[in-house]
């Protein structure tokens, strides 16, 4: 008798989670050159924030240094 190994489709916004973060544009004062000479990310502006699309190895990264220069992230 063969076992079946059935993968489960990971949930979309899990995903989501390690492949962007969602800041205030006010957090980001100053650092918006710099994230983007430092990592490679994508960045969608809105009215009221900013979307950095990037890798979940440059989405980590870019968390870091977020958090390292005081801006919070969720």
């Amino acid at each position: 008798m063969r076992t079946l190994n059935i993968r489960h489709m990971p949930d979309p916004s899990s995903l989501r989670d390690s492949t962007q973060i969602i800041v205030p544009r006010r957090a980001l004062d100053g650092l918006t050159g710099s994230l983007c000479d430092r990592f490679t990310l994508t960045v969608v502006e809105t009215d009221d924030h900013y979307r950095l699309i990037g890798s979940p190895v440059e989405i980590k990264a870019a968390s870091n240094y977020l958090t390292r220069n005081g801006v919070a992230v969720a």
